[in-house]
């Protein structure tokens, strides 16, 4: 036995051998790659350089770009955070005003605060279904963006960790009316191309797309794809502020060939998979389990498990009993990734473990969102690089929050750094199970 504790536990992980519906998008399903240590290689004269490219990574970029059909894509190695931040640095710059989403990711909060960003949040509309948090509605953005005029961006999430869509077309629409750039955090949605729903296809003016969590991309492997022709110049010194100088090859070779296949294998494959999902949603609703409403990703497969009696954290752990590795699960649902590396071995595992699944009592359901968000007393720079101190949550009202405190469900931030924390978010936060909370001093 190895001495390496981190290689021993993946090494047994490996042996269990369960269904893979989680991240990354190859499943471990890497051998139509054909990359090995050898191409672990780093900026050379002829291996060009991420940040000022002008060979074969411009090359590489270019062909991303023509198949997203964006006027710019760039190759980011530092996952879709650093895409995030480089797309934040290019559209809206530092000290400026963003109108975000609510369900923002602690990357896009953590990049506001090292730009000196004021944010303007816009709420959720709770239409996807109980324990999940809703779509960002085209009215809610015009209201923000009419309220801040001087907003430099919209800032949304689409598709969630669920898999719903909010209505980018629309939101895009909006944002084309008032001359403001429409940001979208596509992490999960990367392959939304195949069905027409990628939000550059949508007419957002730039995504960040977290490649390696449906492509067959290795770890961090991301694109951040631009329609915007006055932010391109800036898109790779706003990365460069960010990104490591030694970016992995490995990884940038991974993205070229997943583009590659995508364009000659990938778009068929993803609309197979859609057809498998459709079937396993009917299987889903036979046995019991709730699906979101509305528009969703095609291949995302999400249960809502409550109407079984059961919480989303106990069915993960039923799931894993019967071989099957969820992506997510919190107290009302599991979430599945399913991509075409997916053997049809691991499709029927998942559809015996669902039609197998014990139904009992549906559980009460109770809200946990905020419908009136806290005042906010400093801004996300100030509380997350502040003098701070952990205390216990039931003593923190009146404080002032550093961190975001997020509840699942719904996976929305009860209280954002800078945020006052109010008796009603103390209570929220209790009743979830979040005992500890960082403040400023």
């Amino acid at each position: 036995m190895s001495d390496a504790p981190l290689y021993n536990t993946l090494k047994k992980h490996i042996q269990a051998k369960r269904a893979s519906f989680h991240t990354p998008g190859h499943k471990g399903n890497c051998g139509f790659l054909p990359l090995d240590g050898r191409f672990d290689l780093t900026e050379l004269p002829d291996t060009d350089s991420l940040y000022e490219s002008s060979g074969c990574i411009r090359d590489s970029e270019e062909k991303a770009a023509a198949f997203f059909g964006a006027k710019y894509t760039a190759v980011s190695s530092g996952g879709c955070t650093l895409a995030i931040q480089g797309m934040l640095a290019a559209f809206a710059g530092a000290g400026s005003r963003v109108i975000f989403c609510r369900n923002i990711h602690r990357s896009a909060i953590n990049a506001a605060a090292l730009l000196g960003i004021t944010p303007v949040w816009v709420t959720h509309r709770r239409d996807c279904g109980e324990g999940l948090p809703g779509r960002v509605s085209p009215e809610d953005i015009q209201a923000a963006i009419e309220s801040h005029p001087d907003a430099a961006a919209v800032y949304v999430t689409s598709p969630d960790y669920y898999g719903c869509l909010s209505d980018i077309g629309s939101i895009a629409a909006v944002c084309r009316k008032y001359k403001i750039p429409l940001l979208v955090d596509n992490a999960h949605g990367t392959h939304l191309i195949a069905f027409g729903k990628h939000p550059v296809t949508l007419g957002a003016s730039a995504s960040a797309c977290s490649a390696h969590k449906t492509l067959p991309v290795l770890t961090g492997g991301a694109w951040l794809n631009c329609n915007d022709e006055s932010a391109i110049p800036a898109i790779k010194s706003s990365m460069a502020l960010f990104g490591s100088t030694s970016p992995s090859y490995l990884t940038m070779a991974s993205l070229d060939l997943a583009r590659e296949w995508m364009e000659w294998e990938g778009i068929a494959a993803f609309r197979r998979l859609a057809e498998t999902v459709s079937g396993l949603r009917e299987v889903a609703v036979s046995a019991g389990f709730g699906l979101p409403r509305g528009e969703c990703d095609p291949v995302r497969l999400t249960l809502l498990t409550w109407p079984m009696g059961m919480t989303g954290n106990l069915a993960a752990e039923y799931f894993r009993q019967h071989g099957v590795e969820c992506e997510h699960s919190d107290g009302s649902a599991v979430v599945f990734i399913l991509t075409p590396f997916n053997a049809e071995s691991d499709i029927q595992r998942l559809r015996r473990a669902m039609q197998d699944f014990p139904k009992g009592i549906p559980l009460p359901f109770q809200s946990f969102s905020i419908e009136q968000l806290p005042e906010i007393k400093m801004s996300p720079r100030e509380a997350l690089l502040g003098r701070t101190s952990i205390i216990p949550t039931a003593e923190a009202a009146g404080r002032i929050a550093a961190e975001a405190a997020c509840p699942c469900p719904p996976g929305v931030p009860v209280v954002m750094p800078g945020e006052e924390i109010n008796e009603k978010c103390v209570n929220i936060l209790l009743k979830t199970g979040i005992t500890r909370i960082n403040v400023i001093e």
